[in-house]
């Protein structure tokens, strides 16, 4: 359909037009559809009648014999035209074409004698008024100005520029303004060109900067610039949000001057013409804004739509164009009135009509309209209607079950009841519109529905429709009804002791609760039956204190909030006091005053105990370091003993050990008992590797060729498992060379170790 109705629709509508004065004036409106079509037109929203001066073609159009703007009678042929068609179907509306009468007014800018040196620049301006915009030239001494000239510049406003000027450009200048409506001449105005080309430095200066503009798409812009300045200056220009001009339909005219061809949205912005001193960043700015605005047209059409009786007709027309265009609806050529019945959403581009009937069915129209234009679609809506569907259903009852339920009963309709498959009830708040209307489905048998969920004293209002295969019958009589009031839900409570006699009890406010106008608060020893109470507390109490307690005991306490409906549930809690007793008597109040004194004490001793322990600490480690120094001091002397050159063994004297009580002869008796506990410490501190442990037990079983074989066997034990003795030597006889290096030694038990 592409957004209008395939039974009545515009082919060719109206157009906006300029009229010439006692000149004919033609409208077009072409229609198609199922005949018979009726068209008439309207002006200003008046019904035009056939006369000597206005009257319709026989395809539709209408005909202006004689245009005027200004007729005896004071009035005008100048306004909006609008073409109207109708069919058994519906009516339809065309576009809203302006007619305005052609004009054009006296020059309200002429050209001003102008004095310019040599190689300057000269510029002459006129500004007239018409419609349609007059076309402005320019006379040179009675002649036209040459435009193939370069350094002559012709702007579409009215303006001439002359660049790089020389004598002979002096003359009389005036511009000649030209539209069907008339031809006007300006005053004249000289140009003297004086003196030679200077040669004295000026800085960048914009005679004449871009103005503001406002256009519309596909119209062309030009954007004046015209600077000074020695040596003479570079025009440039650049969009003030940084976005880039672009190169398709850009122009420059002359020296500087910007034009846009076909113009779009897009082109709209800040426009900055900078002067530039060349090579330099000397520069001078000027800026102008150009508006292009975009006459309204369609993104979706409405379309036509066909639906049973008691459903819902929806429409949706989206528009776009700048500025933003209005949608307004029509209903068969009538602006459309909403109601309940009938609602306009998203900013009137979704048009829905609930619970349609045969008076809904119509022709629709979307009209978009803005400063830059107006367009229009339609779509028409059919109702469908079969004959025989049930009549509605009887005694619609609605009984209210408790805050959230409601129980709805009816009858069967009174006729064609044969084909009905189902019921359908409707369901709505009262005060909600029609489109928050929900339905719930019932079988053929069932004459009664239970609605939960419901919110609490709110009025609903329900009808029933019956349907069949064919259709749905009309609704019911509407029935409204409230629910019952709800009491509220139950607080949150807390219980806080506070000392021996007082708690606190404690709650929290909660949308949960509902509608409430306070709360009720009692409490009582558990063994009681009589409560104390209540408290009535005010809907904005959050905590209470109860006093006077009896510590020995347990309490009950309890709280509720209530309404105008009545008490709801309570929330019970059961505190004890005697632990508090307790912990006062086991833990008396303290003196603030000597517990304050004593914590100043107890944080002195603390810091001074820290320094005595780092001080001891440090101590340590000095007197670890210095002990393990001497050790290794101690070790090297007896390690360059031990490492002194060899000699054969028959010259070696043997080395006396005390082990377990196993002595052995050392090489001097001399400082016998001293290197004994220098040996015995030795092996203590540093334990023989086991390379040295077999060295030792080859000296230690070596034995001259002509001793004999001494089968006494030497084991290394560990340190842990032998005891280093301190006896005093006995006189023992010199044995002779040769004798076996090591005797047996008494035990002596272990009565001295050590």
């Amino acid at each position: 359909d592409f957004g209008h109705s395939s039974e009545l629709a515009f082919v060719v509508e109206p157009s906006d037009d300029i009229a010439v004065q006692e000149q004919p004036l033609i409208l077009y409106c072409q229609v198609e559809g199922i005949q018979p079509i009726t068209i008439t037109w309207r002006k200003n929203g008046v019904m035009i009648l056939d006369s000597e001066n206005a009257f319709m073609l026989a395809n539709g159009s209408l005909y202006v014999s004689r245009f005027q703007r200004v007729r005896g009678d004071g009035s005008s042929d100048e306004g909006e035209y609008d073409c109207m068609a109708q069919n058994h179907y519906g009516l339809v509306v065309s576009r809203k074409a302006k007619i305005q009468a052609a004009t054009m007014s006296d020059f309200h800018i002429h050209p001003q004698n102008a004095v310019v040196e040599e190689g300057g620049v000269a510029r002459f301006q006129c500004q007239i008024h018409g419609l349609p915009e007059p076309v402005i030239l320019w006379h040179k001494n009675s002649m036209p100005v040459n435009t193939d000239n370069e350094r002559y510049t012709l702007l579409p406003k009215g303006v001439l520029q002359i660049t790089g000027l020389r004598a002979e450009d002096s003359g009389i200048f005036h511009c000649v303004a030209t539209n069907i409506a008339n031809v006007k001449f300006s005053r004249e105005a000289r140009l003297t060109v004086s003196g030679s080309h200077s040669t004295v430095y000026k800085d960048p200066m914009i005679l004449v900067g871009p103005e503001n503009l406002t256009l519309t798409v596909h119209q062309t812009a030009v954007l004046e610039c015209i600077a000074t300045g020695n040596p003479r200056p570079i025009v440039s220009w650049s969009r003030l949000d940084g976005r880039p001009i672009g190169v398709e339909g850009i122009q420059v005219l002359g020296t500087g001057n910007l034009m846009i061809s076909d113009l779009t949205v897009q082109h709209s912005g800040i426009y900055v013409c900078a002067a530039n001193k060349p090579g330099t960043r000397v520069r001078r700015t000027a800026q102008g804004s150009l508006v292009v605005q975009a006459p309204a047209e369609f993104v979706q059409h409405p379309q036509s739509i066909s639906r049973p009786v008691g459903t819902t007709a929806i429409f949706t027309c989206v528009a776009q164009g700048e500025p933003p265009p209005q949608i307004t609806w029509l209903r068969n050529g009538q602006i459309l009135e909403t109601s309940d019945h009938i609602k306009l959403k998203n900013n009137n581009s979704t048009l829905s009509i609930y619970g349609i009937n045969q008076a809904d069915e119509a022709i629709y129209q979307c009209l978009a309209e803005n400063s830059a234009g107006s367009t229009q679609a339609s779509a028409r809506l059919t109702v469908l209607w079969a004959d025989g569907l049930p009549s509605p259903p009887q005694g619609v009852r609605a009984e209210t079950v408790s805050a959230t339920t409601i129980q709805v009963s009816w009858e069967k309709p009174l006729q064609n009841t044969k084909e009905i498959i189902g019921y359908v009830l409707h369901i709505r708040k009262a005060a909600d519109p029609v489109e928050m209307e929900y339905q719930e489905a019932v079988s053929k048998s069932t004459f009664q529905q239970l609605v939960t969920d419901l919110e609490p004293s709110t009025s609903y209002s329900f009808y029933i429709k019956a349907y069949t295969s064919r259709g749905a019958s009309k609704a019911s009589e509407v029935t409204v009804v409230s629910t019952l009031g709800e009491v509220p839900a139950m607080p949150s409570l807390f219980i806080k002791v506070i000392n021996s006699t007082t708690v606190q009890a404690t709650w929290e406010p909660s949308i949960k609760l509902g509608q409430h106008k306070g709360f009720k608060l009692y409490y009582r020893k558990v063994h009681l039956s009589q409560y104390t109470g209540p408290v009535l507390l005010a809907s904005n109490v959050t905590a209470y204190n109860i006093t006077h307690l009896d510590a020995s005991v347990v309490y009950e306490v309890k709280l509720l909030a209530y309404n105008q409906h009545g008490d709801g549930n309570s929330t019970v809690r059961f505190v004890s006091l005697r632990e508090t007793v307790e912990r006062t008597v086991l833990n008396p109040p303290c003196d603030c005053m000597k517990d304050e004194q004593n914590n100043k004490t107890s944080t002195t001793g603390i810091i001074i105990g820290i320094h005595i322990g780092v001080t001891c600490i440090i101590f340590c480690i000095l007197f670890l370091m210095f002990g393990y120094r001497g050790r290794l001091l101690m070790c090297k002397n007896v390690q360059e003993q031990l490492s002194t050159p060899q000699i054969p063994r028959s010259q070696r004297s043997t080395t006396g050990l005390v082990l377990n009580g196993a002595t052995c002869r050392d090489r001097d008796d001399r400082g016998l008992n001293g290197k004994q506990l220098d040996m015995n410490e030795l092996e203590r501190l540093f334990p023989a590797s086991p390379s040295q442990e077999q060295q030792e037990k080859g000296i230690m079983s070596t034995h001259s060729p002509s001793a004999p074989h001494d089968e006494t066997q030497i084991s290394t034990l560990p340190l842990d498992e032998f005891s280093i003795i301190e006896e005093q030597p006995d006189p023992l006889p010199k044995n002779p060379r040769g004798s076996s290096p090591a005797a047996p030694a008494p035990n002596h038990g272990p009565a001295n170790e050590g």
